[in-house]
């Protein structure tokens, strides 16, 4: 088993234990997520901190369990490409960036829904922290986000990015698929699922995405040579059997 970098390693640690956390407040009548997860900015029970708590919160087993995965899969590799410092700096803000994009969406929902011909024909929006639609009042303060998969979605991208060709499987395509084509299907299934209204932050996988592409071009040619030329240097290394995954190409 390859050895886990330090900060992919902690990453794995502290979101475990905040969902233990979470466990145990459950029984004492105590909603961490609902503390430390992501709330709509205009909701009352937003605060600026939830924008990173909110990536160490998960709602359900499976929620931290696939993430998690996804941490030590890719985030072990792209840490051991980028240095400890700066995979950190790039996950939480691929994080950030994710929450921010979500708050944004979330926004633009909001006003659609203060507009919409129903709350025209009652008259006048339900102040606070409600709005109208289809003639019901909605809680904004409902409107919460949580779970590491901005960040996570982040770190794939820098994978596909930095190791195109490297092969992947993938259930239950019976072949090798590059990691280039994988990262950009999971973008397009994004991309198609982002209006299905069905519970999961599309749109901050998306912004997670779109942050780590933004970084990743920014550091391209900075020091060293760029940061593409440095993994071209690795691979081409007698020990870039490190960076394989998966399989052999």
């Amino acid at each position: 088993m390859y050895r886990i970098p330090v900060v992919t390693k902690n990453l794995l640690i502290i979101n475990a234990l905040c969902f233990l956390a979470l466990l145990v407040g459950e029984r004492h009548n105590i909603d961490l997520n609902d503390m430390l997860g992501l709330h709509f900015f205009l909701a009352s029970d937003f605060r600026p901190y939830q924008l990173l708590t909110y990536m160490f919160m998960h709602g359900s087993f499976e929620h931290i369990f696939f993430n998690m995965f996804a941490v030590w899969m890719f985030g072990r590799i792209i840490e051991q490409i980028l240095g400890s410092g700066r995979f950190l700096f790039y996950y939480i803000a691929c994080g950030l960036g994710a929450g921010l994009c979500q708050e944004l969406v979330q926004y633009f929902n909001y006003i659609g829904l203060e507009h919409t011909d129903v709350a025209n024909h009652l008259g006048e929006l339900v102040r606070g922290d409600f709005v109208i639609y289809n003639g019901m009042a909605i809680d904004i303060n409902v409107w919460t986000t949580v779970g590491a998969s901005g960040a996570v979605y982040g770190v794939l991208l820098a994978f596909g990015m930095l190791l195109p060709e490297e092969r992947m499987f993938v259930f239950p395509i019976p072949f090798p698929v590059k990691a280039k084509y994988f990262v950009m299907g999971y973008a397009v299934l994004e991309l198609m699922l982002a209006r299905s209204n069905d519970g999961v932050a599309h749109y901050a996988h998306l912004g997670g995405m779109l942050f780590g592409f933004l970084i990743l071009l920014s550091w391209k040619d900075s020091g060293n040579s760029g940061l593409f030329g440095k993994v071209k240097r690795m691979l081409r290394s007698k020990n870039d059997n490190n960076f394989h995954v998966y399989s052999r190409r």
